[in-house]
C-alpha cells in the first residue's frame, strides 16, 4: 500500500491506531521514516499537530482526536469497500502478518502454508517467530498462533490440530549413564534440558499428570535454552531428559534415536490456537486464513 494514495491520511490513521511508528510501518510495507515524514507533511499541511511524540510513545493531540474522529470512518469504509470487491471477486491480497511461536510452527502452521499461498496467490504472509507471547493488537499482526491457555479472552480463536500430548524422551546414551526415572519425583536426580521464557524471564516448571491431577515439578540440568524446538537437538546429543510434544519426538522414537520416559505420567494439552482480534471488519485476506485453518483445523 502506497502512503501517496492517501497523502499522509493512511499513514496518520495506522499510528493513530498502533500508537506507534513501527508497527504501522510493518502494516503498510514502509519504514518508520517514511511514516513519519508523512506525517508532519499532513501536519504542515493541515497547520496544526496531530501527534505527540517522544522516544518511548506516540499519543494524539486535541486535534488529533478530534481529526481521527473525523477521518477514521471514511478510511475504514474505503478499505472495507477495497476488501469487500476483493472478497466479491474471490481475490483476497495483500500482506498477512503472522505471529507464532516456533514450535507452533512446526506442528501446525507449516503444514498449512504451502496449500494456502497455492489456493490465494495474492496474498502475501510474513512469519515472524517468537517464543514469548505478543500483543498483536500492538504489534500490527493480523493473527497469532499459541497454546490454548496463554490466550487473552478478548481474542477469537481456532483451534489448530487438536490436542497434543507431552514426551519426555531421552537419547539410549543418556540413558545408559542415567537410568530412566520411573516417577516425576525422581527427575531431580536427571539433568533436565530447562526452557527460560524469553518475556519474563521465568523457567518452565514441567507439568505431569500425576494421581488425576496436574503436578509442577522443577527441572535440574545444566543447559537452559529459549527455544523450544532446541531441547530434541539437546537430547540427540545426550545432554539429558527433554520436555517436549510427542508429534515432534515421533519420527526420532520410531527411528529408535530417542527413548520415552515417564509416559505413564505424559498430560496432554489442548493445544494450538490460531487467535485474532474480534472485529467486524475483518480483511479479506484474514478472512480466507481463518477460512482455511476451520477447514483443516486436524492437520496433526
Amino acid at each position: 500500500m502506497q502512503l501517496k494514495q492517501f497523502d499522509g491520511l493512511m499513514a496518520f490513521w495506522k499510528v493513530a491506531e498502533h500508537r506507534g511508528f513501527t508497527a504501522a510501518a510493518a502494516e503498510l510495507e514502509v519504514s518508520p521514516s517514511a511514516l513519519s515524514q508523512a506525517i508532519r507533511q499532513l501536519e504542515a499541511r493541515l497547520g496544526v499537530r496531530l501527534l505527540h511524540r517522544s522516544t518511548r510513545s506516540v499519543s494524539l493531540t486535541e486535534a488529533g482526536q478530534a481529526y481521527l474522529a473525523q477521518v477514521g470512518p471514511a478510511l475504514g469504509q474505503v478499505i472495507e469497500a477495497g476488501e469487500a470487491l476483493n472478497a466479491l471477486q474471490g481475490r483476497p491480497a495483500g500482506t498477512l502478518r503472522l505471529n507464532a511461536a516456533r514450535i507452533a510452527t512446526a506442528m501446525v502452521l507449516q503444514p498449512l502454508l504451502a496449500g494456502f499461498l497455492a489456493e490465494y496467490p495474492q496474498v502475501q504472509i510474513e512469519l515472524v517467530n517468537d517464543e514469548g507471547f505478543v500483543d498483536i493488537v500492538e504489534q500490527g499482526f493480523d493473527a497469532g498462533i499459541r497454546m490454548g491457555e496463554s490466550l487473552h479472552r478478548d481474542m477469537v480463536a481456532v483451534p489448530l490440530g487438536g490436542p497434543v500430548r507431552v514426551a519426555v524422551v531421552a537419547s539410549k546414551d543418556y540413558l545408559r549413564r542415567c537410568p530412566a526415572p520411573q516417577h516425576p519425583d525422581y527427575l531431580a536426580q536427571h539433568n533436565c534440558v530447562r526452557f527460560r521464557f524469553a518475556a519474563t524471564g521465568a523457567i518452565y516448571k514441567w507439568e505431569f499428570q500425576v494421581e488425576g491431577r496436574v503436578v509442577e515439578f522443577e527441572a535440574k540440568g545444566n543447559l537452559t535454552i529459549s527455544d523450544s524446538l532446541f531441547s530434541l537437538d539437546a537430547a540427540l546429543e545426550g545432554v539429558g531428559l527433554a520436555y517436549t510434544f510427542e508429534p515432534l519426538a515421533r519420527p526420532h522414537l520410531q527411528a529408535g534415536r530417542l527413548q520415552q520416559v515417564l509416559e505413564a505420567f505424559a498430560p496432554t494439552f489442548p493445544g494450538f490456537y490460531l487467535y485474532y482480534p474480534s472485529r467486524h471488519d475483518q480483511p479479506s485476506k484474514l478472512k480466507a486464513f481463518i477460512d482455511y485453518v476451520r477447514a483443516r483445523g486436524d492437520c496433526s
